[in-house]
């Protein structure tokens, strides 16, 4: 491509990133453009390795000095030039979050518009009389004394406390000379000039008469600098006395008129649970405590005491607190060898508290923690820690000072709890006076911004008090995207990954809205996607291929949608026009008559329900963003399956009951979470296959000669690796304003490896350029030498993951890539075992194994869907059952049975909309789910 001058769109010109094959393309501004392709053939390359990487080196040049000096260390893309680029926003899939401090609220930045609009509108409440407390202004009472007495004569007083630090003989005296003449005294008026007898001892407090004046409006100005007199000598308190009409106290603090309650004036700070003045004092603003959890102590309750109930007494360090309790419960009759959970209540108390001559559970912790000073100690006793609420603010986070603070009968904590639709409608119906209206006559109407955007994105069954830790990898992406459309920035370059991942047909539509809008504003949006309804709908669609790693790479299409739709040659193009397709199965398994039965699921918006998964088919559970899926499915029945099976003991979903455990062997969840969190682990690691690659070098000529084993060879060892990254590869740079970095090791130029392990080759390879070969070359490489690794390599080429390369840092695998790799590893350890590598076919495999899968398909082009169901199918085939949590519509029409939650999310959601085959589903009015695979069957 020449170097053009055009300024309506990016010129790329030579990228070689990573698999790129010298690619120069052009992308037009304020346009959609989508970047499409088979999984590895460039994608990520382009829109994020290149176009962004250059973005955001472009922004760091013109950052401070000191910024600067980093730049140097950073890897710049590997291109020729790139011409007219935009300050770039990347908003990826991945949700980085791991404190429990950030939620929804704060990562939308609702909370602080919310503790604003708290602070600005809410009335504080009595605890204990529950009823409004306010301050009383001086017009206010004014007004009220007018209205309600006029003509009426009064006195206005104020209480004299200061009596205790005086001599009763002066009380007269400092009040004279202070200008006041009159006090009340037990309803009686007594003149301070020596006209009346005073008291010979004082009452603890009485009340000094500030003016006596009547009721009229003439007398307003009068009665108004009296009150405020009033409130200056008497610390805050006035009472007007009405003649033959009563007494009234008033504040100029906010304090309950019946029991004297205080309330704090409400700041912004005071309603944030980040911040030592609002944060509950027991938890810290957590919400929870952590505390010795009997579950985690005793994960299987079917042991007795002496084959190893208390699970932390099984450990050679404690020997002797678990020999001490098989001696002390011979003593106190409890029998040590009936299984524990069919131990009375009073045996189980002794065994946890104690008593003379057997220590218990808690003793035994309250020893360790003396000694929490030593890091393994510590670890130790996390192991044993579940979060439980907090019982001083019951989970609010917050003092109770703020939760006493109302807007409409509802406190902060109250409004958190509810969705984001909900809390939206509620700010919609808020009756607020004129006065409130001037005070926040800017603030809801950015708030309901706010929750439009979030509503308009798919997020509304989002609760504001939801853990931003706890999101998939889709919402994160999908609140970093409402944020941006909140910004309202134009001339900017978004630069997006798979922003449908989680979401449902029925929201994809208008997501793709979303991106035109932004596009419509000035912005450039390059989008890296799959999905059908992103790409029917995009500006300009760029195809990157033909196949995946070396072999991919090159631009296939680049062209305005409609040019791109008719392009013979673009895979995706044959797929949307049908020429390719992902076929329905000719025959839908039969029905074995064998079920997993929950009953009773209630966890969160779970309406207690009872589900039956068929055994022995493809099942897929469907339903709209935030219907209860993950909820059903991984919180509820994998978790109650895992703690049966005696393999997790995690927090589960509550239910009632669940049946038909004894018809699997065992299940298994394969989800998007990381295989590894640092650069040294990676897929042929991670897939046991690497110990292969070692002794093979290990066995050459070269390595016996210079002394080096297998151990030589692997970079989590000190034997060979490069002792400055610690055989990372890579250094991590802490950039305190970004952040942290990897760049690459300057000592081994991020080969791992020391000089001498690097020198031996194999087949003319060292083991650095054995580690950078892709999947798919790496099978040609080894072929003929052996056969347990080709089997791995074969297995991973047939999950779609041959683009990716050996030794690739987990860090910068996708959500979806670590998925198929974790499915890899489980076909290979159910083929045969990890340890010899022996795999064998499916036919061979162990039966009734149930597979639960979290939306395999993140990160798959269609020919990879299709490549996925096809050992999806064989894995049912072989005898097993697979539960898949998905929106693909070309996965639910190819289950054999389908279960539809809905209709709708949050509070809307949580129940069985239809059940049963795909064609039943397609059949159900109620049923978007149905709706959409209707269209797509068609």
């Amino acid at each position: 491509m020449k170097n053009g001058q055009d300024k309506d769109a990016i010129i790329i010109q030579g990228a070689r990133q990573n698999n790129l094959r010298n690619v120069s393309v052009s992308i037009p501004h304020n346009a959609v453009t989508v970047v499409t392709g088979v999984s590895g053939s460039g994608k990520s390359s382009l829109a994020f390795d290149t176009l962004f990487a250059e973005g955001q080196w472009r922004f760091v040049e013109s950052l401070s000095t000191y910024t600067r000096m980093f730049i140097e260390r950073l890897d710049r893309p590997e291109v020729d030039h790139i011409e007219n680029i935009r300050p770039a926003i990347a908003i990826e899939q991945k949700n980085s979050v791991r404190t429990a401090r950030s939620t929804v609220g704060t990562a939308t930045e609702i909370s602080d518009h919310l503790r604003l609009l708290f602070s600005k509108i809410g009335r504080p409440i009595c605890p204990k009389c529950q009823v409004e407390v306010r301050a009383d202004l001086p017009d206010a009472i004014v007004d009220e004394l007018l209205e309600r007495y006029p003509q009426g004569r009064v006195m206005v007083l104020f209480p004299f406390s200061e009596c205790k630090a005086l001599p009763k003989s002066s009380i007269a005296e400092v009040l004279l000379q202070r200008g006041f003449v009159r006090v009340l005294v037990k309803d009686k008026v007594l003149s301070l000039d020596g006209s009346d007898s005073l008291p010979h001892r004082w009452p603890k407090q009485f009340f000094v008469i500030l003016d006596r004046l009547v009721l009229r409006q003439d007398n307003r100005t009068r009665l108004m600098e009296a009150v405020e007199a009033a409130y200056r000598e008497g610390d805050g308190q006035c009472r007007v006395a009405v003649i033959d009409g009563g007494s009234f106290q008033y504040n100029a603090e906010a304090q309950c008129r019946s029991c004297g309650y205080k309330a704090v004036p409400p700041r912004p700070v005071s309603f944030s649970y980040n911040h030592p003045l609002g944060a509950c004092l027991e938890c810290k603003g957590f919400g929870n405590v952590l505390q010795y959890d009997e579950a985690l102590v005793v994960p299987d309750q079917t042991r007795s005491l002496m084959a190893g109930a208390i699970e932390p007494w099984t450990k050679p360090s404690a020997a002797l607190w678990q020999h001490q309790l098989l001696r002390g419960a011979k003593r106190y009759g409890i029998d040590i060898t009936m299984p524990y959970q069919k131990l009375s209540e009073e045996h189980r108390a002794l065994i946890w508290k104690g008593a003379k001559g057997l220590k218990g559970v808690d003793q035994f912790f309250e020893a360790l923690e003396r000694k929490r000073y030593k890091m393994h100690v510590r670890v130790f006793l996390s192991r044993y820690r579940s979060p439980v609420q907090c019982l001083v603010c019951h989970g609010s986070r917050l003092k109770p000072e703020a939760l006493h603070v109302t807007i409409h009968g509802m406190n902060i904590h109250e409004v958190s709890q509810l969705s984001i639709g909900q809390v939206s409608q509620w700010l919609n119906d808020l009756p607020i006076s004129d006065f409130e209206s001037s005070l926040t006559k800017d603030l809801i109407p950015r708030l309901q911004l706010k929750f439009d955007f979030l509503v308009r994105v798919g997020l509304e069954y989002l609760t504001l008090l939801r853990e931003t830790r706890s999101l998939s990898g889709g919402e994160a992406q999908r609140i970093a995207l409402a944020n941006q459309l909140g910004a309202h920035l134009v001339g900017s370059l978004y630069v997006l990954d798979e922003p449908t991942i989680g979401l449902h047909a029925r929201d994809t539509a208008m997501l793709a809205t979303i991106l035109r809008e932004l596009a419509h504003r000035g912005n450039t949006i390059v989008v890296v996607e799959h999905d059908r309804q992103v790409i029917e709908q995009a500006d300009h669609v760029i195809e990157l291929g033909p196949l995946a790693g070396e072999q991919g790479g090159t631009i296939v299409c680049s062209a305005p949608r409609n040019e791109f739709l008719r392009h013979p040659d673009a895979l995706t193009a044959r797929f949307l026009r049908g020429d390719e397709q992902i076929l329905i199965p000719q025959m839908r398994r039969p029905d074995s008559g064998q079920f997993i039965i929950l009953h009773g699921a209630q966890e969160n918006n779970l309406q207690h329900l009872t589900v039956r998964f068929p055994l022995g088919m493809l099942v897929c559970v469907t339903g709209v963003s935030g219907s209860g899926k993950s909820t059903l499915v991984a919180q509820t029945l994998y978790r109650a399956m895992a703690r049966a099976f005696g393999l997790e003991f995690l927090p589960m979903g509550r239910f009632d009951k669940i049946e038909g455990l004894s018809q699997v062997s065992t299940v298994r969840m394969i989800n998007q979470d990381p295989i590894g969190r640092t650069p040294r682990s990676n897929p042929i690691t991670y897939m046991k296959g690497f110990q292969h690659i070692r002794q093979l070098f290990a066995s050459t000529f070269d390595a016996k000669q210079r002394g080096l084993t297998a151990s030589h060879f692997s970079f989590n060892s000190g034997l060979g690796r490069c002792q400055r990254c610690q055989g990372n590869g890579l250094e991590k740079l802490e950039m305190y304003f970004f952040e942290d970095l990897y760049v690459t090791c300057e000592a081994c130029e991020g080969r791992r490896f020391n000089s001498d392990v690097l020198h031996v080759r194999w087949r003319g390879y060292s083991i650095h350029d054995i580690l950078d070969l892709t999947v798919r070359e790496a099978q040609q490489v080894f072929r003929g030498s052996s056969g347990a690794l080709s089997r791995v390599l074969d297995l991973l080429i047939d999950l779609g993951l041959g683009y990716l390369r050996l030794g690739q840092s987990a860090p910068s695998l996708s959500g979806g890539e670590a998925q198929r790799l974790k499915m890899a590893a489980e076909l290979a350890t159910v083929n045969g075992t990890k340890k010899s590598g022996k795999v064998q076919s499916f036919s061979s495999q162990a039966k009734g194994v149930l597979y639960i899968l979290d939306e395999p398909t993140t990160g798959l082009h269609l020919a990879d869907v299709r490549n996925l169901l096809q050992v999806l199918e064989k894995l049912v085939d072989a005898g097993n059952s697979v539960i898949v949590v998905e929106h693909q519509l070309d996965v639910i029409k190819s289950a054999d049975w389908v279960i539809d939650l809905g209709p709708g999310g949050g509070h809307q959601g949580g129940r069985i909309v239809a059940e049963g085959r795909p064609e039943d589903v397609m059949e159900n009015e109620f049923s978007f789910t149905g709706k959409f695979l209707r269209k797509a069957v068609a």
